[in-house]
């Protein structure tokens, strides 16, 4: 093993570098995050991660879980195919969620990608392929779960996007 690739434990280098301008709850806030545990409605079968912002709830309201169930639905998957993370409960670190889940696709509503600490921005609607994974970017579920014409109007463009991504 190289000694250019050992890496050590924050404990460790906080005793190390404990006189210098690291200040060790720096460290002790990046060894916190090494660990962190997603939990999820779904059993993730297809590797398709849906991350909401619902505040007061595990996951999902009962009328935006119809609503996913629907979208699913359509594109021929149920919740076994996903994994529903909420950015509520638990704020997501990107790269902690794909160690965790794997994800091939991950579907954003009303979560801004810079959020989940992606280093990139991206408009919505618009499928965006990433370190290995293609994201997309929606509205929040208050918005597209509407039947005002704006909602349909969010709705179709959603629908235009899920078809191309998953080929329904």
């Amino acid at each position: 093993m190289s000694i250019n690739k050992i890496e050590l434990p924050g404990f460790i280098i906080s005793d190390l570098f404990k006189n210098t301008l690291i200040a060790e709850t720096e460290i002790t806030k990046h060894a916190a995050t090494e660990n962190v545990s997603y939990k999820s409605l779904g059993s993730n079968n297809k590797k398709t991660t849906v991350i909401v912002n619902e505040p007061g709830v595990a996951f999902l309201q009962e009328p935006h879980l119809n609503f996913i169930s629907k979208i699913l639905e359509a594109c021929k998957m149920n919740i076994a195919d996903v994994a529903i993370v909420n950015h509520n409960t638990n704020p997501i670190i990107i790269g902690e969620l794909k160690k965790q889940l794997s994800p091939s696709f991950i579907i954003l509503f009303g979560i801004i990608p810079t959020e989940i600490k992606l280093p990139i921005n991206f408009p919505q609607f618009k499928p965006q392929l990433y370190d290995g994974c293609t994201y997309l970017y929606a509205p929040s579920l208050n918005e597209l779960n509407q039947d005002s014409e704006a909602g349909k109007l969010l709705k179709s463009k959603l629908w235009v996007c899920l078809r191309k991504l998953f080929e329904v």
